[in-house]
């Protein structure tokens, strides 16, 4: 089964870079000053920042189903950056490169399947994942701060 890697649209986040620390600690988000690559993975352009980079640290609600799965965690953004768009079966580098938890769902949100893997073997993985024909989407975290990555659908 082909898969499809979906990044975040950047236009939601622009206006963070311009408000101040105050009013963004308001909005439950950080100015951050990336000090490691790598370290400061982009959910916008799937790829890591660069270091002296500034990013918007934000809380996310990725999983907006009306189940008992509802969720949303941290994530980093970067300042001008397009949004990624890997193609199909493409599997990004900021990716293959970490441990990443898949965490399989069906149309109502409920979570059918997950899995905890190197990002090395993730396409192969989300081939397995969309094989199952419950599974309507997944959803990939970095599985050490455990924060969302990326939505994959079936393409």
């Amino acid at each position: 089964m082909a898969f499809q890697i979906h990044a975040l649209p950047a236009e939601p986040f622009n206006e963070l870079f311009q408000m101040s620390d105050s009013d963004l600690c308001a909005r439950n988000a950080r100015r951050v000053t990336v000090t490691a690559k790598p370290g400061t993975p982009c959910r916008v352009s799937l790829a890591d920042a660069e270091v002296g980079e500034t990013v918007i640290l934000v809380h996310y609600e990725h999983q907006t189903a009306a189940s008992p799965y509802r969720a949303g965690h941290a994530i980093f953004v970067r300042e001008g950056v397009q949004q990624a768009h890997p193609a199909i079966g493409e599997v990004p580098e900021v990716l293959r490169s970490r441990l990443i938890s898949l965490r399989q769902f069906d149309d109502e949100g409920m979570m059918n399947d997950a899995d905890v893997l190197e990002g090395k073997g993730l396409g192969a993985a989300l081939i397995t994942a969309f094989e199952n024909a419950r599974t309507s989407y997944v959803h990939l975290h970095y599985a050490k701060p455990g924060c969302f990555a990326a939505r994959v659908t079936r393409a």
